[in-house]
């Protein structure tokens, strides 16, 4: 069977609106004057994380609903622009938006509109088949869609990754996500105990890797039954936003997982693209490429070597 698609991405397109505000919280006030402007732009999880993989030079194809409006021919272009192939299944309730508040620190607080789908929405099974047989992995994101697509996935005998985002380790819904991928990714801000939700995935599911990404103070990876520390690396530049360093890691990450690179390594491969992205403005769809991201690999990898 060929393989033409290294990755394909399932769900997370859709267009955010981005405010820079004086401080977050953001205190009650009548108005505020917002001078940098208020703008929007395509790229919510899938659109990033797609934009990384396709970077890094692996085939990328993102499927994901789309409407009708404004707001999908932002997405449509924003992947013609970057050569991503793009599958836009017709969504009538209209493509995904998000409101993200973002301060000088670069910290973020994103508003979701959720009125955009609806229960009974699904990714239709024959393209999903057809596209996963023609995939090495299949990225998911916990688009309510997207689980009804896990199914076909495991048919089509591609490997399974999905980030969780801010899960508390309760929260029934990223069951099946959690459960169902080989990578998990997860975020460490609603969690008390980090080590222990992530043994529960690897317990539970069939997860080969678990990594929690804990913004500036680095990320946890169990890989092999073994808990360990991944330092976060100091961005090249300075934090202008924290928006998409989730999922550039995820999607660097991937790109060494994929080239069968031990998970310490990849995680280190995730740290150097997260804190890339922290350097890039919301307004701005840019991801690193593969021959900077190998270089600073290497930089960061012989100052540790040197402090040892």
């Amino acid at each position: 069977m060929s393989r033409d698609i290294d990755v394909l991405v399932l769900g997370g397109a859709g267009v955010d609106t981005i405010v820079y505000v004086p401080e977050l919280p953001l205190p009650y006030a009548d108005s505020y004057m917002i001078d940098s402007g208020i703008r929007a732009r395509a790229g919510q999880t899938g659109d990033f994380v797609a934009l990384g993989l396709s970077a890094l030079g692996l085939r990328t194809h993102h499927l994901d609903l789309l409407g009708d409006d404004p707001e999908g021919e932002l997405v449509r272009a924003l992947h013609r622009e970057k050569g991503i192939p793009l599958t836009a299944i017709p969504q009538p309730a209209g493509t995904k938006r998000a409101v993200n508040l973002v301060s000088p620190d670069g910290r973020r607080l994103s508003l979701y509109d959720s009125s955009r789908g609806h229960p009974d929405d699904r990714l239709p099974e024959a393209t999903v088949r057809a596209l996963a047989e023609a995939s090495r992995h299949a990225h998911v994101s916990i688009t309510q869609p997207c689980e009804h697509a896990l199914p076909v996935l495991r048919e089509a005998g591609v490997s399974i990754s999905t980030d969780l985002h801010n899960w508390d380790g309760v929260n029934p819904y990223h069951e099946s996500f959690a459960y169902a991928a080989d990578v998990v990714f997860l975020s460490t801000t609603a969690l008390s105990d980090p080590e222990r939700t992530m043994r529960r995935i690897v317990d539970r599911g069939r997860a080969e890797v678990v990594v929690a990404m804990a913004g500036a103070e680095g990320a946890y990876l169990l890989a092999d039954d073994e808990l360990t520390r991944v330092p976060a690396l100091a961005p090249p530049s300075p934090v202008v936003d924290s928006n998409g360093a989730g999922d550039a890691f995820a999607a660097a990450f991937l790109f060494g997982w994929l080239n069968r690179e031990p998970p310490q390594r990849c995680a280190r491969y995730g740290a150097v693209a997260g804190a890339h992205a922290c350097t890039v403005p919301a307004t701005v769809a840019d991801a690193i490429g593969r021959d900077e991201l190998l270089a600073r690999v290497a930089v960061s990898e012989a100052g540790t070597t040197a402090r040892q």
